[in-house]
């Protein structure tokens, strides 16, 4: 698929095509591994609109589900350290707009370089909680980059919650094994009319919503080893 990678990247005209081909890749993986998807989605998105597609990250293949559930072209916000690696990180570097978590200017850049993508009609894609936490880490606090844009850019927040990833595809080689990936799509968060001071409260929000659905699953709470009962939340701030 390379040549073919190589056209769809030479120009962000070409991005829509790239993102059709990324969805076809996403369902050839998934399911040419022995997964299936179960989607719940409670809202569903406009085509013709812009949203911020948020998740928990679990497992490595938590962009590969969110890109086979989204037909809205997205663009994901991702560490600049995975460009390190060999041939993806060509690829990656052209298809993502990369951020040095550890460089506050590297981060003010972002916004600049994903305003001029959202005039396209892109979406954007950040997993909020800026890593992959460990098994027993419900959710892990969330940093603000994808409030602060969803409100600069008065997009709705669409949170994605993954039950089953952590448990089949995790960082663990000798835990894995084929199944049934379940996603919930929760209601879109509003963000019109929303302020940069509004920020904390709409991440504190959406972790909570978060949170809970996973707190509420018998087996997303076997995975962590917690008890189902545990009502004890992590401060998102």
């Amino acid at each position: 698929m390379v040549p073919l990678l190589l056209v769809l990247l030479s120009d962000e005209k070409y991005y829509n095509s790239f993102w059709k081909l990324m969805r076809i890749w996403s369902f050839l993986l998934i399911y040419g591994m022995g997964f299936r998807l179960k989607i719940d989605k409670k809202q569903k998105t406009d085509p013709k609109k812009s949203y911020m597609f948020i998740a928990n990250h679990a497992s490595l293949l938590d962009p590969w589900i969110m890109i086979a559930m989204n037909k809205n072209p997205i663009l994901f916000v991702g560490k600049k350290e995975l460009v390190k690696l060999p041939i993806f990180g060509f690829f990656y570097k052209k298809a993502v707009v990369m951020v040095d978590r550890g460089d506050p200017k590297s981060r003010k850049n972002v916004y600049a370089r994903i305003k001029k993508r959202l005039d396209t009609g892109l979406s954007i894609a950040i997993f909020p909680e800026g890593l992959v936490p460990a098994e027993n880490v419900i959710l892990a606090p969330f940093t603000n980059g994808a409030f602060s844009l969803a409100i600069e850019y008065q997009m709705p927040i669409v949170a994605q919650v993954y039950y089953d990833a952590k448990r089949f595809f995790s960082w663990n080689f000798f835990k894995g094994r084929p199944g049934v990936f379940r996603v919930k799509q929760l209601k879109f968060t509003e963000t019109k009319g929303l302020s940069n001071d509004d920020r904390v409260k709409l991440k504190e929000k959406t972790f909570i919503v978060m949170y809970d659905e996973l707190l509420n699953d018998k087996r997303y709470m076997k995975d962590t080893n917690r008890p189902n009962n545990e009502r004890e939340i992590k401060s998102p701030l």
